[in-house]
């Protein structure tokens, strides 16, 4: 017998499966709290053709950071914006990084002879 999955196992981290309600619980936040940070743009939820929030487990991820953020560290929803944006631009120039190693490396293995021959 196969041990039961989480359905949500099987969905990518971007993929908005969870309402506003549902996240409100998982991340011990109110709704209208939740509500406030997408007004800020601090968290951006996908809306269904009805209109409702739809958060993926990047979006329960996201604010459990700002959560953090916010509760622990006593930063401010300014403050919270600026280390997103911070976070996303460091994030991308990792990427931009791997991207240009593997680049070179695979320049360096077309054209440069084996070491030891």
């Amino acid at each position: 017998m196969r041990p039961h999955r989480d359905d949500s196992e099987d969905l990518g981290h971007d993929e908005p499966v969870y309402v506003i309600s549902i996240v409100a619980r998982m991340v011990g936040m109110h709704a209208q709290t939740l509500r406030q940070y997408e007004r800020v743009g601090l968290v951006e939820p996908k809306r269904t053709r009805g209109n409702i929030r739809m958060y993926s487990r990047a979006d329960v991820a996201r604010l459990r950071l700002v959560q953090r953020l916010v509760s622990d560290l006593g930063v401010n929803l300014a403050g919270v914006e600026v280390i997103l944006q911070m976070r996303e631009k460091m994030q991308a120039l990792e990427d931009e990084l791997e991207r240009l190693r593997r680049e070179l490396q695979q320049h360096r293995d077309r054209h440069l002879p084996a070491r030891g021959e």
